[in-house]
């Protein structure tokens, strides 16, 4: 699976890995992606959705089912 986040669309950032004689290799900063499970009431059922550290947050914030109507606008199927 790629690294990218579900709610916000956070994907992996790319850089330059710099050595001490500074030397530069490409490197990636991938997202804190954790898969979570919730339960949503409106279904009556449990959803499993990978999301990053923030997005777990904005999920706490916003609640569960503004957090899935977000996800489903912008066209993932959960």
């Amino acid at each position: 699976m790629s690294a990218h986040c579900m709610l916000p669309g956070t994907r992996p950032g790319f850089g330059n890995r710099i050595s001490h004689s500074h030397r530069r290799t490409s490197r990636r900063f991938d997202p804190n992606i954790q898969s979570k499970r919730y339960w949503l009431p409106s279904e009556g059922r449990h959803v499993r959705l990978r999301l990053s550290t923030k997005g777990i947050k904005t999920v706490d914030t916003i609640g569960i089912e503004a957090a899935v109507a977000r996800i489903r606008a912008r066209g993932v199927r959960i």
